[in-house]
């Protein structure tokens, strides 16, 4: 995918990159197109070892708010989940601000694999990620606060209602910087996760929610037999573990009878689906449409890209009304 967002060096240049800062060149192999962020290459150290760089924007490129200081999130993240077993992860080589440089998973992404690979073992794979994603609900915030780790961002605050709602405002924000047309009011989006401050203040302790777990993101085995890593951890941020559905079921069924929550269940993972949590999870996918359309201006994406994620946004913006609506009626009903 072609971004504004992606810095483009030629060989020699990431080799001093890699030289300077981590004491090793490399020989770029192959460029690889598939991220809509960051730049990566196929390298091969200097040392003989194969991996994976990825390079932060230029410094003078325009990011989103929650962009900033992303590349030290995810390398926070990489070594907070590093500390699990059971979660398969490549090897974090060298980090810098700039870049980072990861060992080479065996396998091969999820969405590039599905077309040829059985039910049943697509099955199977859906309840070990479950499996995978609850032990990574596990760790929790070192500070106790909500919302993205970078200070740069200045998004994160004590409770989780103050932290997701400067989250969704810092969008709404960067809607208007960039004059992005939305297709929904922002002052309705606004009003519906205000009303959710209830549901919202259910959330009592921050957990590391990875929050971009479609499959290009996940690795399996070529026979399908095991998932092999989770990668691209710069969305993460310390929230309600709820949120994580939202990009898992880019990847098929999440509800409560599920394979994935099956899994998630089966490792000790606490997921109701009562209407609180329905509508939590309504506002985070809310909260992640308004990323996709947004994220459309400054990494120049195509027309008819903004067009389809602006349609999504609009449908997700109606559940989240429904859903609100569910939860009112839901409490009026249990109210004496």
């Amino acid at each position: 995918m072609k971004s504004l967002t992606k810095r483009s060096l030629t060989g020699a240049q990431l080799a001093d990159l890699l030289r300077d800062s981590a004491g090793v060149g490399c020989t770029v192999e192959a460029e690889l197109t598939d991220g809509w962020f960051n730049a990566a290459y196929r390298v091969r150290l200097d040392d003989g070892r194969p991996a994976v760089v990825k390079i932060a924007p230029p410094p003078d490129a325009a990011v989103l708010r929650y962009e900033r200081g992303i590349m030290a999130t995810e390398v926070m993240a990489h070594r907070r989940m590093a500390t699990l077993d059971g979660v398969p992860l490549p090897e974090l080589l060298h980090a810098a601000p700039e870049f980072t440089a990861l060992s080479v998973l065996s396998g091969t992404p999820w969405d590039k694999a599905a077309d040829r690979l059985p039910a049943d073992r697509q099955a199977a794979l859906r309840r070990e990620l479950g499996r995978i994603v609850a032990r990574l609900h596990t760790l929790t915030s070192d500070d106790g606060r909500y919302g993205y780790p970078a200070p740069e961002a200045e998004l994160s605050a004590a409770d989780w209602p103050t932290a997701f709602g400067a989250m969704v405002e810092a969008m709404l924000e960067e809607a208007a910087r960039w004059r992005t047309p939305l297709g929904v009011a922002s002052g309705e989006i606004r009003e519906l996760v205000a009303r959710g401050a209830d549901a919202l203040a259910e959330v009592t302790e921050p957990r590391l929610v990875h929050f971009d777990l479609w499959p290009g993101n996940v690795f399996v085995a070529e026979d399908g037999t095991a998932v092999t890593g989770i990668i691209d951890h710069e969305r993460a941020f310390w929230g309600d573990p709820v949120a994580e559905l939202v990009s898992l079921a880019f990847g098929g069924d999440t509800g409560p009878d599920s394979d994935l929550v099956a899994g998630y269940r089966e490792a000790g993972g606490d997921l109701d689906f009562g209407p609180s949590t329905l509508h939590r999870l309504a506002l985070y996918r809310v909260y992640l449409g308004l990323i996709l359309v947004v994220e459309c201006g400054p990494r120049g994406y195509p027309a008819d890209h903004a067009d389809r994620v602006r349609g999504t946004l609009g449908r997700w913006v109606a559940e989240l009304r429904a859903s609100g609506k569910q939860e009112r009626e839901a409490g009026a009903r249990l109210r004496p």
